[in-house]
């Protein structure tokens, strides 16, 4: 039976009287986590766009609406230089005094001014970047370059950096999280519990299922989330297989109901939860057996995790896709899945699957935190689904979000 993380004992508020998360010393360990991984792979200097990686080695956020609109060169050995947007550039520096050396950011807005012009600014780009490392000594050396697009590449290789892709790189560096980023995630997965008990206050025959994305709301905002996204809802006869969802279709009697709550954030670490209701009713012994089986897989997977061991270890107790009269582990991509946890992005390490992980095993390090989620039900006629956050500790894997999991939540009439 999987352990449960243990609860935070403070609030999301500043005080002067209590340790709390300590932001400060979160991005300092961060950008240390990321020279140190750097220095492993002989990458002296790296080149980082999207919000996700730049918000991780600098501890900013911008905006994110066209490519390039920001990035920072990152050094194992110097200050980083942060490329900001414009506007931004002009008020940040006051706002982010840890960060010493600013310039403006050049983008080409996808191509979208023509291709003679997107190749003479990105030009300008790759120009700078390479003025910025010739001051340091590294024109000659490996730049690492992660969420900077084809463009981008091409003009810093027609400018001879020797570019290596770093995706891999920051992958690792954001595997493992200090206790700061663990007590990030402990916090929103406090602040979307308080969702999930609007929903099951709220739901009943009758609201359609985008009715309530308003409390959800409500409900985010004063548990102090800095980023919303509106729930995935799946209800009746689209709770298996996953898939078409937030119809907007009117709940019956009767209905499954799960939302996903996935993608709220607390100072950029990301909540990945699922919960299931039943409305207007009790469920029958079908229901109950799908979700018997559901709880008792997750359980499973989550024992499973430890240090040491490896995510094929975890993965065995998934079943294999021809359960469901699948003919290839593909056609349970992100369903029957554990993926890492983190700043808002892409999935982090590491991954269980078992379309991987029996056959290339990552393993698992006391920090790491993930995700673990799956689905029980019958085609058109309903579905049950949970997911859990979870940390990996000395003691092996425990639960983050403290919401009731052991049953189908039954929605009052």
């Amino acid at each position: 039976m999987p352990r449960m993380a243990s609860k935070l004992t403070f609030g999301n508020s500043i005080a002067d009287w209590q340790e709390r998360i300590n932001v400060a010393r979160m991005r300092e360990q961060r950008a240390a986590r990321a020279r140190q991984i750097m220095r492993k792979h002989g990458v002296p200097a790296l080149l980082a766009g999207t919000n996700d990686n730049i918000r991780y080695l600098t501890g900013l956020r911008g905006l994110a609406f066209a490519p390039q609109l920001r990035y920072v060169l990152f050094f194992a050995e110097h200050e980083p230089v942060v490329f900001e947007h414009a506007g931004w550039f002009q008020q940040m520096p006051d706002q982010a005094p840890w960060i010493k050396n600013w310039r403006i950011a050049r983008s080409w807005l996808g191509g979208s001014p023509g291709p003679e012009a997107t190749k003479e600014e990105s030009d300008l780009f790759a120009a700078e970047i390479y003025e910025e490392l010739k001051q340091r000594g590294l024109t000659g050396e490996k730049l690492g370059v992660v969420g900077v697009d084809n463009v981008g590449v091409g003009a810093l290789e027609r400018a001879k950096l020797h570019c290596s892709n770093a995706h891999a790189l920051m992958q690792e560096t954001r595997s493992i999280k200090n206790q700061d980023e663990i007590n990030c995630l402990k916090m929103v997965a406090a602040i979307v519990e308080s969702a999930w008990y609007k929903i099951w206050a709220a739901l009943r025959p009758g609201v359609r299922d985008t009715d309530l994305n308003r409390q959800v709301s409500d409900a985010l905002i004063e548990g102090g989330a800095d980023d919303l996204r509106a729930p995935s809802w799946l209800s009746g006869p689209l709770t298996f297989e996953r898939g078409t969802a937030s119809t907007g279709r009117i709940i019956q009697t009767g209905d499954l109901v799960y939302p996903a709550l996935c993608g709220i954030s607390y100072l950029g670490y990301a909540s990945c939860n699922y919960r299931t209701f039943i409305v207007g009713r009790k469920p029958n012994d079908k229901e109950k057996d799908w979700y018997k089986r559901l709880l008792d897989r997750i359980d499973a997977i989550i024992d499973a995790i430890k240090p040491g061991a490896t995510t094929a270890d975890a993965a065995k107790h998934f079943p294999p896709a021809s359960s469901w009269g699948y003919k290839d582990e593909v056609e349970v991509l992100s369903v029957e899945i554990g993926h890492g946890l983190g700043i808002v992005g892409s999935y982090d390490l590491p991954v269980i699957a078992r379309q991987w992980s029996l056959k290339h095993p990552q393993v698992f390090e006391t920090g790491m935190t993930l995700a673990v989620e799956s689905l029980e039900g019958e085609h058109r006629v309903g579905g049950v689904r949970l997911e859990n956050m979870v940390v990996v500790t000395e003691n092996g894997g425990e639960i983050m979000d403290h919401m009731v999991r052991d049953r189908i939540l039954e929605a009052p009439l």
